[in-house]
């Protein structure tokens, strides 16, 4: 793991995470220990309206969390209802608190490549709709980030478990002098509850 990504993580805590998120949170982790039980690949597939905050920063902090405690065959993914654009202030977050980014190309949609380990592969992210030809088309879970997301998708073809686990979107916050403290806010709440869900796996 990278250093610096290690000291954003060596500040989480237990206590820090709510009895009722922990309750939201506990099918998936349950989900993920029957895969583990069964040494079955586990695909993770992050989905919101957008696919432009929320489930870029879930995506990516749930793959760094089963690096950091072993929990091998993880594979996670992200995709929108909708695709638009990975939202800038995403990698600028991450890069603060520790990840590489290198952003892969210049368009209206663009390709980045965020490394939580100097040696694994880098996790490439994009806007997409959540059926795009980059993410699992079966034996996955869909982890709905946002109501319009869980609402818009009643069914998410080829899923075999679905959970809705919520965060507030920190787009709320745009163009306010409170910007910058809401998306490092956002990012350090999705990545220690991935860390808890992780840490929760025997």
């Amino acid at each position: 793991m990278i250093p610096e990504i290690n000291q954003t993580v060596d500040h989480f805590l237990d206590h820090q995470i709510s009895d009722e998120r922990k309750k939201m949170l506990q099918p998936l982790l349950a989900y993920i220990q029957e895969k583990v039980n069964n040494k079955d690949t586990i695909r993770l597939h992050f989905i919101c309206t957008h696919n432009s905050r929320r489930s870029h920063l879930a995506q990516i902090w749930a793959q760094a969390m089963s690096f950091y405690f072993g929990v091998s065959n993880t594979f996670c993914y992200s995709g929108g209802t909708e695709a638009t654009a990975m939202f800038p202030k995403i990698a600028e977050t991450l890069n603060q608190q520790g990840y590489q980014i290198q952003k892969l190309s210049e368009n209206e949609n663009p390709v980045y490549a965020i490394k939580f380990s100097v040696n694994e592969p880098a996790i490439i992210c994009f806007s997409k709709e959540y059926n795009n030809d980059f993410n699992p088309k079966n034996k996955f879970a869909a982890i709905l980030t946002c109501d319009n997301a869980d609402e818009g998708c009643p069914v998410v073809s080829g899923a075999e478990a679905r959970f809705p686990i919520k965060y507030n979107d920190p787009k709320t916050f745009d163009n306010t002098e409170l910007m910058d403290e809401k998306y490092f806010e956002k990012s350090i709440q999705i990545g220690q509850e991935m860390w808890w869900i992780f840490k929760s796996i025997t």
